[in-house]
């Protein structure tokens, strides 16, 4: 196991705390320090025995938290981390703050392995999977530095959130039992791995004994080809298989699947496209949710116009898909996933 504590359930920090010859009662303390109070350190928990604090720091134990590297923040206060693990590595978590609400945007690998044409993150390739801890901590810390409560949680940052699902799930358990964020507030967006999902349904009852979250499955294009062209590994992916799967997922757990889909200027953004999708989605229990792309280094993809985006978004209500706009945030800071970590690299 671990030896992070931060990401473990009240109940296991209290079995933790009596294995350690602690009376049980401290393991409730812990509980408040790490996901109330927001404790860094051992040394911070002051209610703690001084000796003991010093013997688990001997150990090797810790509350597992990162450590900020950079913070860049816009001009509409969505505020963008650069956090380091233990052993050198980068993530970004992103806060992205309305009237009503306050989203972070959490990152599940470092890196990621999928190789999306137009993803900064999957530029550099995978260097590893995230633990518990360090998904968890990226929402502490979005809240500690916008001084704020984070009402909803999105998988949309750095990496493939189904090839770690056990992390993420016991990250959602944590979030939702812990930090008291509901399930149905957390959304984990995977762009498809074969076979995946069905074990995601079955996974996320194991784990949170029933599946809530809102599943976002990133299509991207119309059909095979197209998708192909813009995911390489959609080319191990069928298009009916994976819908065929999305179908399997909302049957198992009851929850509509939502398709994310990057409007891309002159390359899939045409009428026709949204015909296309329109096909494919239509009388699927389902929600499109059309995300206009953000530019990046080394591709020359477009944003698409205005009237390209709401021509889109016209067909699709027209034919009768619930479809809605992302807006853009945060533009003027290295928007995209992927790109802070990336300049800061360079």
């Amino acid at each position: 196991m671990s030896k992070a504590l931060l990401g473990r359930s009240a109940a296991e920090l209290q079995d933790w705390v009596v294995s350690q010859g602690q009376k049980a009662f401290r393991g409730r303390q812990l509980h408040d320090w790490l996901y109330s109070k927001g404790a860094r350190s051992l040394d911070d928990i002051t209610v703690l025995p001084k000796a003991w604090r010093a013997t688990l720091t001997d150990q090797g134990v810790s509350i597992g938290r990162l450590k900020e590297l950079h913070r860049s923040v816009a001009s509409d206060a969505t505020t963008k981390l650069l956090l380091a693990t233990d052993d050198g590595e980068t993530i970004e978590t992103v806060g992205i703050p309305t009237d009503q609400r306050l989203t972070v945007c959490v990152s599940s690998q470092v890196g990621c392995p999928m190789a999306c044409r137009f993803c900064a993150t999957g530029k550099d390739g995978l260097q590893r999977s995230l633990r518990t801890h360090e998904i968890v901590d990226q929402v502490l810390s979005v809240r500690e530095v916008m001084d704020r409560r984070p009402s909803h949680i999105v998988f949309m940052g750095m990496g493939e959130p189904l090839l770690n699902s056990r992390a993420v799930l016991e990250a959602i358990r944590c979030l939702s039992d812990d930090l008291g964020i509901g399930q149905r507030r957390i959304t984990v967006s995977t762009v498809g791995v074969p076979k995946t999902l069905p074990q995601l349904a079955e996974l996320a009852i194991e784990t949170l004994g029933r599946a809530q979250f809102t599943l976002a499955v990133s299509l991207h294009a119309p059909n095979q080809q197209l998708r192909e062209d813009l995911i390489p590994t959609a080319k191990y992916y069928p298009y009916e298989v994976l819908l065929d799967d999305c179908r399997h997922y909302l049957e198992v757990t009851g929850r509509r699947v939502s398709f994310e889909y990057i409007l891309l200027g002159e390359l899939n953004d045409r009428p026709e496209h949204a015909e296309e999708l329109a096909d494919r989605v239509g009388g699927f229990q389902s929600h499109v949710n059309l995300i206009a792309y953000n530019p990046i280094e080394e591709e020359e993809f477009e944003r698409p116009s205005r009237e390209r985006i709401e021509g889109f978004r016209r067909v699709l209500e027209r034919r009768g898909v619930a479809v809605s706009l992302r807006s853009s945030r945060g533009l003027d800071l290295d928007a995209a996933c992927g790109q802070l970590r990336r300049s800061r690299q360079k």
